[in-house]
């Protein structure tokens, strides 16, 4: 962008947050946002999409949920089995 195509700083609209002394955030807003960069107008918080480096485990998985849940269906057969027997 050149110098005169860009609207001058005191005209970009404000953030609409506050501070923690409950005066208005004086931070210009992320372009086409209500917020500043600090107050979560960036564009994403967070990992990307598909970030597998992301993922911490798999624990809460739906296939180690459904791995976990057969596993127990199992044991409780045995175990009824074993009652069966004595």
């Amino acid at each position: 962008m050149t110098p005169a195509s860009r609207p001058a700083m005191h005209l970009t609209p404000r953030c609409g947050a506050r501070t923690r002394s409950s005066a208005p955030c004086r931070a210009p807003a992320v372009r086409a946002k209500r917020r500043c960069r600090m107050h979560g107008g960036a564009k994403r918080s967070g990992a990307r999409p598909g970030n597998a480096n992301a993922l911490k485990h798999g624990f809460y998985s739906a296939a180690a949920k459904a791995e976990r849940r057969q596993l127990g269906a199992r044991i409780r057969g045995w175990a009824k089995q074993v009652r069966e027997l004595g």
